[in-house]
């Protein structure tokens, strides 16, 4: 099912925010974290997360610092501020209300 580009859009903040409020991550774990939360319905690509990531820490929502993996490889490792954490449970309590308005018109539009 195609999800539209709109709706991916405006679910990537909260999306990125609740996957580093586990713990610290890295670009590429944080994309295969969204595709195993989404069953395979989000996709996402670096040209995707990395502007999201970037416009994030301008903000002051996360912090990032490049260290060298398990392997050797240096990756640069996002985290959530408290500014972050502040965010998320915004947008915890946005996307309630958005899910709770279109569950309530559907109830009425679509009965089961």
């Amino acid at each position: 099912m195609d999800l539209g580009k709109d709706l991916v859009a405006a679910s990537a903040t909260p999306l990125v925010l609740a996957i580093l409020a586990e713990g610290e991550s890295y670009g590429y774990a944080i994309i295969k974290r969204v595709g195993e939360l989404s069953k395979g319905h989000l996709q996402w690509t670096d040209g995707m997360l990395y502007p999201v990531l970037h416009r994030l820490e301008r903000h002051g929502l996360v912090a990032s610092q490049w260290r060298s993996s398990e392997t050797g490889r240096r990756r640069k490792y996002y985290r959530l501020t408290k500014e972050g954490r502040t965010e998320l449970e915004a947008e915890r309590k946005r996307w309630q209300i958005v899910d709770a308005t279109l569950n309530r018109i559907w109830m009425r539009a679509c009965p089961a």
